[in-house]
């Protein structure tokens, strides 16, 4: 471990700060001797110190359980100006090939007005932000745990979930908000009216409420429940506020992460 963390630290600096002799105890001047041994090990190589810390603290087997009193640049933190990104949504796009369509045949629904309000948002526009982040997370916890790239089906199934669970929001926020427009087109209850917009909302988290129960994990549902409740609260929230300046900005830290980031939060923590 100490030698991983010294690799990490290649290249870097370390001057240890000079510690005064404490009263009653002549000739101690820090943590490894004497004063003029202090003085010498600050310019010692770091792989020397790194040896003779360990030699001296054999049960110690993190280096980095040492305290630093003084900052270090390290050269490995410096972005390199050739350095390429991969895009997200190309790392995980596929495992959320036809997702639409798939959240389509869980709202099989008979009456056409109802169907057509529900799968109106469900179009392939929309940006797909929460599931591709699950997506992701789940990926790197199966490679973590399993060793595995693959994706699991219940695992694909949060994704979905969130994603409904996001867009029956959005109905009820523009009824609430009296928007007429989302994504570039007219909103569901500037067409269908508020009424059966707010209909239309219940019967996406209905859908999405099946869905989890398909799970059959009384974990992941209270997890995912967790997210209505806190959706219901943030929405209440957002129609009041406070006088006082600081509680003012307390109160819209509350309302941002029961609206946005828990959702988000919650559905990876379901993965």
């Amino acid at each position: 471990m100490a030698l991983r963390w010294w690799c990490w630290r290649r290249g870097c600096s370390w001057r240890p700060a000079v510690r005064s002799p404490r009263p009653g105890r002549p000739g101690c001047a820090g943590l490894l001797g004497s004063r003029a041994a202090s003085d010498t090990r600050a310019q010692m190589p770091y792989f020397s110190l790194v040896k003779t810390l360990t030699s001296v603290f054999p049960n110690v087997h993190s280096i980095s359980q040492f305290p630093q009193r003084t900052p270090a640049v390290c050269c490995c933190s410096q972005t390199q100006s050739g350095e390429q990104y991969t895009d997200p949504f190309k790392l995980g796009w596929r495992d959320l090939k036809g997702l639409y369509e798939d959240i389509r045949k869980e709202l099989c629904i008979t009456t056409k007005e109802l169907k057509d309000m529900s799968e109106y948002y469900f179009d392939g526009k929309g940006k797909a932000f929460r599931p591709i982040i699950v997506v992701l997370m789940a990926r790197a916890c199966n490679i973590h745990h399993n060793n595995s790239r693959d994706m699991q089906a219940n695992q694909r199934s949060v994704a979905l979930i969130a994603e409904m669970i996001h867009t029956a929001s959005l109905v009820h926020d523009d009824v609430i908000d009296d928007a007429s427009s989302r994504r570039g087109k007219h909103t569901v209850n500037k067409i269908w009216g508020e009424k059966k917009a707010v209909l239309a909302g219940d019967l996406i988290l209905s859908a999405a409420s099946i869905v989890l129960a398909r799970i059959g994990n009384t974990a992941v549902t209270s997890i995912l429940t967790q997210v209505i409740e806190d959706l219901v609260r943030g929405e209440f929230l957002q129609l009041g506020s406070k006088e006082n300046e600081n509680e003012r900005f307390a109160h819209y830290l509350e309302k941002t992460f029961k609206k946005t980031a828990s959702l988000i939060a919650n559905s990876c923590k379901a993965v």
